[in-house]
């Protein structure tokens, strides 16, 4: 019969990692329920499954999670920048939708160096900045598909993924709306 101790390291292990682990989701439903409050174009569902999702989101902080989120606009405006050079190699495409994803690539092209240094401002805690920077990644996706609207029976074939882009984009800047003011209630 083994000793009552050597049964208590995996469960104080396992206790440990359960509550640190239910930690973290409490902080990204919790954070998304304020952010999907206070901004219509937050999502609660699409904001608590994109964070879930990320590495070492169940572990974050607040700041943490800002961070998350803003590399999570990251490799949404490359993988869409890619989605849209693909669709530019498609041999039978209508001229006027093909002028729309040459914008769109253009506009994602920009907006990954926008969004790169929105990171290096997070990181430096220069918020206002950060938020200049992903106010225009936001402004590069509504632009985007907004272009398609302009002739009647166009359809966007990046609707889903410029409103991705979108609403991650309203959910790090929210998040660093609610870092800003928990440094202010704390300091």
């Amino acid at each position: 019969m083994k000793p009552l101790s050597s049964l208590f390291l995996p469960l104080s292990l396992f206790l440990s990692l359960f509550f640190h682990g239910s930690k973290g989701q409490n902080l990204i439903q919790n954070t998304c329920k304020s952010c999907s409050k206070d901004d219509p174009n937050i999502k609660y569902e699409f904001c608590t499954s994109s964070l879930q999702a990320a590495p070492a989101s169940q572990c974050a902080t607040l700041r943490g999670l800002g961070m998350i989120s803003i590399r999570l606009i990251r490799y949404n405006i490359t993988d869409t920048r890619c989605h849209v050079k693909i669709l530019l190699k498609e041999k039978i495409l209508d001229p006027y939708v093909k002028s729309c994803l040459s914008d769109c690539l253009e506009l994602y092209s920009d907006a990954i160096p926008s969004i790169k240094l929105a990171m290096k401002s997070y990181n430096s805690k220069k918020y206002y900045d950060a938020n200049i920077q992903i106010s225009s990644v936001m402004d590069a996706a509504t632009t985007c598909e907004d272009g398609f609207k302009d002739k009647d029976g166009v359809v966007s074939p990046l609707t889903k993924l410029n409103e991705n882009t979108f609403q991650l984009s309203a959910m790090a800047l929210s998040l660093m709306n609610l870092i800003k003011n928990n440094n202010s209630t704390n300091g």
